[in-house]
């Protein structure tokens, strides 16, 4: 099924949307949650979870990249539950809990200026990665966006994992010094 099918599914509020979804991106979603927490349940989890909050954000939004949208909902969920677990670990959670209790109360909206900071980073982040051929940028995302291994990116790729270790070093020496032509490292 076509991704505009999906969407339109979400619009009608059918409860297919969520099969076809699972059908067309349950692996994709899985494979992201997975990089991040290497636990099947938790996973498991978080994908149920990207269904959810894919289901109460559609309507009204309505994504023009269907899997990036699930995939940066999955990524984010995942992340949570890491950080949730870590923290747990770290004296049973109480810190990390009673502090994000807390969150709301005092730490604020982000100020304009941290707003537009922000915007500046992901701009130049932006246009650094256009600089990258594709299988660069391919390499860059399926590390630092998807989370994947050094064995799994080599896998992917075809290469040894020196040689990956290798490009990620030089693509990592090259946003530094974008970064830092602009002004922002």
């Amino acid at each position: 099924m076509e991704d505009t099918q999906i969407i339109d599914l979400y619009f009608a509020r059918s409860e297919q949307a969520i099969q076809e979804t699972d059908t067309k991106y349950g692996g994709y979603c899985y494979s992201i949650a997975y990089n991040i927490l290497t636990n099947q349940e938790d996973a498991e989890e978080s994908v149920s979870d990207t269904y959810l909050s894919a289901w109460n954000a559609i309507p009204p939004r309505r994504p023009s990249l269907l899997a990036a949208f699930l995939g940066k909902i999955t990524r984010n969920i995942s992340l949570d539950r890491w950080r949730k677990y870590r923290a747990f670990k770290r004296g049973g959670g109480q810190v990390e809990i009673a502090l994000e209790e807390l969150r709301d109360c005092v730490s604020g909206e982000e100020s304009a200026e941290e707003k537009a900071i922000r915007r500046e980073i992901l701009a130049s982040l932006n246009n650094f990665l256009e600089t990258l051929n594709d299988l660069e940028r391919n390499i860059f995302l399926c590390r630092y966006w998807y989370l994947d291994s050094i064995a799994e990116i080599a896998e992917k790729s075809g290469f040894s994992d020196s040689k990956v270790k290798s490009m990620l070093h030089r693509i990592r020496k090259r946003l530094n010094a974008h970064l830092e032509k602009e002004g922002l490292r």
